[in-house]
């Protein structure tokens, strides 16, 4: 005869966030800290001066255009500039005139995966989620590279973004894993942001500085 008293109570200590079983204290712990560095980080970007930006931008394309390597039909995903990012529209343009297809991020829902649609310097575009200029039309396409900005990346090359989670969020159901590159201003190195086990780390690192970092 069953035990009518039922089962002993459930350990309390961890909870299912992102599917994953986590500490709810460490969880909100590196949750303060992250929105803390963020807005540092964000801050110090904005105070970039326009002559700055522009010839760091132009040193990131060129640092990018070294790294990759084309390959006909190749689908580099970048992402159109927000809130101080690095420019690198006219790095997607030359890409986009080698025969690259070059593809934008979608938020299609908010808290769900993006997708990509091709894009090319005169195709239409209309706001998207936040505003964001996307192609209002094109074929949507899975990416061989990633490129993403970063508002921060540790030593271990994981991603600090803007906090939406929409690129772990979309690379986790990507198989095979694209390449992911990171790309972002100098000041933006910092030691850890604690990875969570739905952080995914970027293959490579390319600052405007020059300096690239690929991850052991």
């Amino acid at each position: 005869m069953e035990n009518d008293r039922g089962g002993s109570p459930a350990c309390s200590a961890h909870e299912l966030i992102g599917g994953q079983p986590i500490d709810p204290e460490a969880a909100r712990d590196v949750a303060r800290f992250r929105k803390a560095e963020r807005d540092r980080l964000m801050d110090a970007r904005r105070r970039i001066s326009s002559s700055d930006r522009n010839k760091m931008t132009a040193t990131l394309g060129n640092a990018l255009g070294e790294l990759v390597e084309l390959r006909p039909g190749m689908r580099i995903a970048a992402y159109w500039p927000i809130r101080g990012e690095p420019d690198l529209r006219t790095w997607m343009a030359s890409m986009h005139s080698t025969g690259v297809d070059v593809l934008l991020p979608i938020v299609v829902e908010k808290a769900a995966p993006l997708i990509f649609r091709s894009w090319s310097p005169d195709c239409a575009m209309e706001r998207g989620v936040w505003n964001i200029p996307v192609p209002s039309e094109g074929q949507e396409m899975i990416p061989d590279v990633v490129v993403s900005p970063l508002v921060g990346v540790d030593e271990d090359c994981y991603r600090l973004g803007n906090g939406g989670g929409y690129y772990d969020r979309t690379l986790a159901q990507l198989e095979p894993l694209p390449r992911v590159i990171g790309v972002g201003f100098p000041g933006c190195r910092i030691p850890t942001i604690y990875p969570m086990p739905w952080d995914i780390p970027m293959h490579d690192v390319v600052l405007a500085d020059g300096s690239v970092r690929h991850r052991a």
